[in-house]
């Protein structure tokens, strides 16, 4: 056989034109047939990816909708309820929502991960196999929308489980398969490259650290394998962005080291407790890198007061740029790591403050519980308000650097519900003063009790203007 030579790119010479240097290629270069000694050779995935297809599913859901008819409609109206008294015992239609999806056979007696989008809200989940195309009943393990992956189980042995690759070792330009089975009838394959790695801020999921890759990944497959040129899995395909909501757009997954852990996590526990320091943190912006030596980390704007940070003496303007010896170059790195963590585990942060280096020893508490509402019954009976977390800004697709407080709970019947305040209203402004916090709104509230004051709230988006007492 002819001896094959690879010569690289490497730039042989410069030509200088209008003060512009252009790097050219070697001019001298080997091509390479596929026609070898009189062989016809085809070029072919097909070992590399056969394996994987056996290990992707179609998972089918169903969803039962309660309608109400129109007389019902009629008389269960708030008017009629209070004229006679009780609510009308007419039935409501009952109609089937299916949608279809993916899913990866991650261990051989039948464990599924797929996208929590999927699966979420199902009445009855169906896994149908590629290879001979066996249903089953699926249950689900335990979901985590916050990365929107999900594990369910189906019961059955001797399963093609996929081959995990190690995510963290990806580079742009490898070569990628997604693969899927959207409806049921047999596997969609289609082949690209790795764009981009480590993609955040795209507002897809509150823990972001996508694959971006520009093999299409069709609908319907959602929760599918992505797998590299041995056919290992690198991510679980998760969305698209496109123009006309088709698979010709730029395609994200979820990597197959975050998808290890969380489905780790799930299957021994079932759901996933995160790590929490009370902060809000943000990107260096190209002004505030003149400020730090350092230019790159999460930067603290703001510190909970009474939560893990604020009693380890963490302030606003500190850069951290180490969380246990990980480098940490911006926000998302951080929040990312930070929610790796369990409740109860102790971090050493690294940062920077007016020009020297700190470290400090955090024990995290639980991300949940911290997030509880805070009542204060002598502020405003029957309201329940709550500083605007990380969680809370995403739900309501805040900015990062919005302020004021979210009212956690409306009592019914109450002062609160009387003055028109709904769970979800977001409190920005008592009379002429912005709220910043729970501290504040406690203050402001207390300094205009007992007269008529309009306190501004943002609901669903719309600002509306509310009179306490």
């Amino acid at each position: 056989m002819k001896k094959m030579i690879f010569i690289s790119l490497v730039a042989a010479t410069s030509i200088f034109a209008s003060n512009i240097a252009f790097n050219e290629a070697q001019t001298e270069v080997s091509r390479i047939s596929p026609l070898q000694e009189g062989k016809n050779i085809i070029l072919s995935y097909h070992d590399s990816i056969s394996g994987a297809k056996k290990s992707v599913v179609n998972i089918s859901t169903t969803k039962i909708i309660t309608v109400q008819n129109g007389v019902e409609q009629m008389f269960n109206d708030p008017f009629f309820k209070e004229f006679f008294g009780f609510n009308f015992g007419i039935p409501k239609d009952r109609e089937k929502s299916t949608s279809l999806g993916s899913g990866v056979i991650i261990s051989q007696d039948g464990y599924i991960v797929t996208n929590n989008h999927v699966i979420e809200d199902s009445d009855q989940i169906v896994v149908t196999m590629t290879k001979g195309g066996k249903e089953y009943k699926a249950k689900v393990v335990g979901s985590d929308p916050k990365t929107d992956l999900a594990v369910i189980k189906i019961e059955a042995t001797d399963l093609d489980a996929i081959y995990f690759a190690d995510s963290s070792k990806l580079l742009d330009g490898d070569v990628v398969f997604a693969i899927g089975n959207p409806f049921g009838v047999g596997e969609s394959v289609t082949k690209g490259i790795i764009s981009a790695l480590n993609k955040d801020n795209i507002g897809l999921n509150q823990y972001e650290n996508f694959i971006q890759t520009d093999a299409s990944i069709n609908p319907g497959n959602s929760g599918g394998a992505l797998v590299d040129s041995r056919g290992a899995l690198v991510g679980i395909n998760s969305a698209i962005l496109s123009r006309g909501g088709d698979s010709s757009g730029i395609g994200f997954a979820i990597p197959s080291n975050m998808v290890k852990e969380i489905a780790k996590k799930l299957i021994t526990d079932g759901k996933i407790e995160r790590g929490y320091i009370g902060v809000m943190i943000a990107n260096l912006t190209d002004d505030q890198k003149e400020i730090y030596k350092n230019k790159s980390g999460a930067l603290i704007s703001s510190v909970e007061k009474g939560l893990p940070a604020d009693e380890a003496g963490l302030k606003r303007g500190d850069l951290v740029i180490e969380a246990d010896g990980k480098p940490i170059t911006n926000a998302n790195d951080l929040k990312n790591f930070i929610g790796s963590l369990a409740p109860n585990s102790t971090l050493k942060l690294t940062y920077e403050r007016s020009g020297k280096l700190s470290s400090v020893q955090i024990k995290l508490t639980n991300m949940d519980i911290s997030v509880k509402a805070h009542n204060d019954n002598s502020v405003l009976e029957g309201l329940g308000v709550t500083n605007l977390t990380d969680d809370a800004r995403y739900k309501f697709k805040l900015g990062a650097d919005s302020m004021g407080v979210l009212v956690s709970s409306v009592k019914q019947g109450s002062k609160a519900e009387e003055f028109g305040f709904e769970r979800g209203d977001i409190i920005v402004q008592v009379g002429e003063e912005i709220i910043k916090d729970v501290a504040s709104f406690v203050q402001i509230m207390k300094q205009n009790s007992g007269k008529k004051t309009l306190v501004w709230v943002n609901r669903r988006g719309i600002m509306q203007g509310l009179v306490v007492k």
